[in-house]
């Protein structure tokens, strides 16, 4: 009897087995996937057999792998193992190491400034300092590599640097204990003016809603009623990071973004929650051709519910959105598996074709004309499609969001083009620091207002910088030096103020200069006039 059933049961499952491989058969062979993946692994054994020289299989892997993801779209792409933990880190909002941001600049590693909450700013270490020595070894002419392979690691371990600091004699000396660094998104965060406040940030990480949170709720302190938010050359990141910065800008119920894939467990759509805590601000949206992705998701759901203004130029167009797929050797691959779309239905996704270098050009060679498009009369004679906002005005879908009003990015001449890409205003702000930032420091104390208001670069410094940068290959223009001016003065001064105030400093000097910002302030009524439409939409 035992033998009899086990005979029957063992029919079963061999029907059951038939079955169940005939579905799996079914499932593959549709796209014929097991003998396209039986093709490449003949090859590469074959190649690994009988090619004339030693071969790389993982190298040929590779390849392959680039090359198969390089047939889809421009934003499904490898990772390989060894660019993951850099990934990983921008992405998670953290690392482990000193914290210091730095540049290596003439064979000298230099401290640009402590980072905020972590080890070396504790133990007083400074921006102008130049790390000469690392443990026993000497830290000059070290490079971007070394910097990270010597000064990162594990949180607990402790690292000793020698530094030489403007004004001191002899070297100071520091241990330092590593520890988990914070890698902030939120870049600044400040008043403008009485009632203003101005936020720029960098990219959608793991921390970005926290860190946009926390500023915006310590401006509202201040007694902000207006907000610009800078998304420009933002390439985006986690599409929930961005939706939850919609959502504290939103009553509830209000659809945010959308996706559909081919599969629908990619269909998802996300509606705003109602427990937003700044739907009482007004509010401007900055952003130019190099904003993409979660900058897009933001900017469009903004525009759709008439929410507020978006400033600036066509953003860069990508409406697709990527999960990302671990490998076993530590690699990974971000592959497309839907297209998000705007609350009105607009894909924002611009046209790709086989040649991916095009594409990522085309979103920085647009002519636009500048001036008010609030009817989006910029884009009426354009193919893309039409939707409409939720106060009934015409946007336009299949190529990135454009704003409501057009305002051209300030564009540098060549000369100035030349000297900043050399680093030549980074060295003469470095420099000045060395010679008068202990007095410098001491006139401005912790008032960078003033500093920005009443600190002068003098012709001394002008002349500094053009022989620095003739000593750099870049020959001499007084035409476009004269041109140019306020940008070789004001990137210099920036420079010196990201050294006493950090990223603040920087930015409040460079939007004194800022075309689209300047535009931004003055479009603040504007601002109103829509929100008072979106509240009466409600």
């Amino acid at each position: 009897m035992r033998k009899r059933f086990s005979l029957v049961t063992m029919g079963v499952l061999v029907v059951l087995s038939m079955l169940a491989g005939a579905q799996l058969n079914s499932l593959f062979s549709g796209d014929s996937l097991l003998p396209q993946v039986g093709k490449f692994s003949d090859v590469l054994s074959i190649t690994y057999k009988y090619y004339v020289d030693d071969v790389d299989t993982q190298k040929l892997t590779e390849s392959a792998v680039n090359g198969l993801l390089g047939q889809l779209d421009p934003h499904s792409v490898y990772i390989p193992a060894s660019a993951m933990a850099r990934v990983t880190e921008d992405f998670q909002g953290s690392f482990e190491g000193i914290g210091i941001e730095y540049q290596v600049l003439n064979d000298t590693l230099l401290v640009v400034a402590p980072i905020v909450g972590g080890p070396s700013e504790a133990l007083g270490i400074m921006a102008g300092d130049k790390i000469v020595k690392i443990n026993d070894s000497t830290a000059v002419g070290i490079t971007q590599e070394g910097v990270q392979k010597r000064l990162r690691g594990p949180k607990g371990t402790k690292v000793t640097v020698s530094i030489v600091r403007s004004g001191m004699k002899d070297p100071l000396e520091f241990e330092i204990t590593r520890d988990k660094i914070p890698i902030y998104t939120v870049d600044a965060s400040f008043l403008v003016e009485p009632g203003v406040g101005y936020i720029n940030v960098n990219r959608f990480a793991a921390t970005t809603h926290e860190e946009f949170f926390t500023a915006v709720s310590s401006l509202r302190e201040q007694g902000v009623k207006k907000l610009i938010l800078d998304l420009r050359s933002n390439a985006g990141g986690y599409l929930e990071q961005a939706f939850r910065m919609v959502d504290e800008f939103l009553p509830g119920g209000k659809k945010i973004v959308y996706t559909k894939g081919r599969r629908t467990e990619f269909d998802d759509e996300f509606l705003s929650t109602g427990s937003g805590k700044f739907q009482g601000l007004t509010l401007i949206i900055l952003v130019n051709n190099g904003s993409a992705s979660a900058s897009e998701i933001v900017a469009g759901a903004v525009q759709d519910w008439d929410r507020g203004l978006i400033i600036g130029e066509t953003s860069f167009g990508k409406g697709l959105v990527q999960r990302q797929f671990e490998l076993k050797d530590g690699s990974a691959f971000r592959l497309t598996t839907a297209r998000y779309y705007t609350p009105s239905g607009r894909l924002i996704q611009r046209p790709y074709g086989e040649d991916k270098a095009k594409y990522q050009r085309e979103a920085f060679e647009r002519e636009e004309t500048e001036g008010e498009n609030l009817e989006h009369v910029a884009e009426k004679d354009s193919t893309r499609p039409k939707f409409k906002t939720m106060g009934g005005r015409i946007v336009y879908g299949g190529g990135g969001i454009t704003p409501d009003y057009i305002v051209k990015s300030d564009r540098l001449n060549s000369y100035t083009a030349q000297l900043r890409a050399k680093q030549v205003f980074f060295q003469i702000a470095d420099r000045m620091m060395d010679r008068r930032g202990a007095e410098i420091r001491a006139a401005y104390g912790k008032d960078v207002e003033r500093f920005v208001k009443d600190f002068v670069v003098d012709e001394a410094t002008v002349g500094e910088i053009i022989a620095l940068g003739v000593q750099k290959g870049v020959a001499e223009n007084k035409e476009l030096m004269d041109q140019d001016r306020r940008y070789l003065v004001g990137y210099t001064k920036a420079y010196m103020a990201r050294a006493m105030w950090g990223n603040e400093g920087y930015a409040r000097v460079m939007l004194q200069e800022d075309s689209q910002f300047k535009k931004a302030v003055s479009l603040l009524p504007e601002a109103e006039k829509i929100a008072r439409t979106f509240s009466s939409l409600k």
